[in-house]
């Protein structure tokens, strides 16, 4: 009897609940998720000003392509003043997702490099691509434009903007001497035709007189 009270006391005995820890000694586990390193923070940093600073950003995927054949890349590259930058592609998501390249980020799958120059320079950029056939072109960003591979293609074969300009001056100096010369020549056409007349009003006042 008396083992049979100690179980029943001691299954009834009053258990205080354990004392909460104060609000915020601990982060939470949605804001130990969301918190970004400074490290990921500062990449996304250079990430924007690269954009801001680029007209041209091409993502390339690297299929297997060794270091002495990257560093022969990078320097045929460097050449025509284009850079070559790596990115984590979980970072390089993170940043494009919030922001106008969104449509960007589902470019950034396995081992990407990117490409990047302050002036367009798609021609020098396919023409090296050729030759390293381990790089593959899957999309880029020009002049704030979203292409694919296949328009990065069709971009290069449109006339550059030199060229464009030449072709408009040289389109506007031969409309404006057109336009001087026909100015010039209504005059002289109607010179000649007020000549013509008095002539003729002479030549007709002369016949009257001679009847």
């Amino acid at each position: 009897m008396h083992l049979l009270k100690q179980k029943i006391l001691a299954v009834t005995e009053y258990v205080p609940p354990k004392r909460p820890f104060p609000p915020g000694a601990y982060p939470s586990e949605t804001k130990r998720v969301q918190e970004e390193s400074p490290f990921a923070i500062l990449l996304k940093k250079q990430l924007e000003k690269m954009f801001q600073d680029c007209k041209m950003v091409a993502v390339v995927q690297n299929n297997a392509c060794n270091a002495e054949d990257m560093l022969t890349l990078r320097h045929r590259l460097y050449k025509h003043g284009i850079t070559v930058r790596f990115f984590p592609n979980p970072v390089a998501r993170s940043f494009l997702s919030s922001s106008v390249y969104c449509n960007m980020a589902p470019l950034f799958i396995g081992p990407i490099v990117l490409f990047v120059s302050k002036e367009p320079k798609v021609k020098q950029m396919l023409t090296i691509l050729r030759a390293s056939p381990q790089m593959i072109l899957v999309g880029a960003c020009i002049d704030n434009t979203l292409l694919s591979a296949q328009g990065v293609v069709s971009y290069s074969k449109l006339p550059s903007i030199t060229v464009v300009q030449g072709e408009l001056v040289s389109g506007l100096t031969m409309l404006t001497s057109h336009t001087a010369s026909l100015m010039q020549r209504h005059p002289v056409h109607l010179s000649a035709l007020l000549q013509q007349h008095v002539k003729q009003q002479s030549s007709d006042d002369s016949v009257e007189e001679a009847t």
